[in-house]
């Protein structure tokens, strides 16, 4: 039964992972291959992993294990975030097709600050 689990996580795990290679090809813009690889390459590492702590079934494993998918959980995102931040002050143009731009209007292309519209919700005495 345990070999099933196995079998199954690292499946899906790999399918996962192919995803998010052919998403990096498909995709038309920077920020839409930025989304796959941050969300499908991330589930389909986790599984692999965990796929691998229940294979060897070990104490040191395991907790290695858990490190490496809370790294993965915490740096991901913020890595994504950067390189999207980046690809956009630099001015790399959206998909054509694209229908809202949440920053237009909202970058200060001299001082490289964003600002927010948004009213705040209690005012500061």
């Amino acid at each position: 039964m345990i070999d099933w689990i196995i079998i199954g996580l690292s499946t899906i795990g790999t399918l996962s992972i192919l995803l998010a290679a052919i998403g990096i090809v498909r995709m038309p813009d920077i920020y839409l291959r930025i989304s796959v690889t941050t969300k499908a390459a991330t589930m389909g590492i986790g599984l692999i992993l965990i796929g691998t702590a229940v294979y060897f079934n070990e104490l040191g494993i395991t907790s290695r294990v858990i490190a490496i998918i809370f790294f993965m959980l915490l740096t991901t995102p913020v890595g994504a975030h950067m390189i999207g931040r980046a690809s956009y002050f630099t001015g790399i143009k959206m998909w054509e097709k694209s229908e809202h731009d949440d920053l237009k209007g909202n970058y200060d292309n001299k001082t490289h600050e964003l600002s927010s519209h948004q009213k705040p919700k209690y005012k500061s005495e």
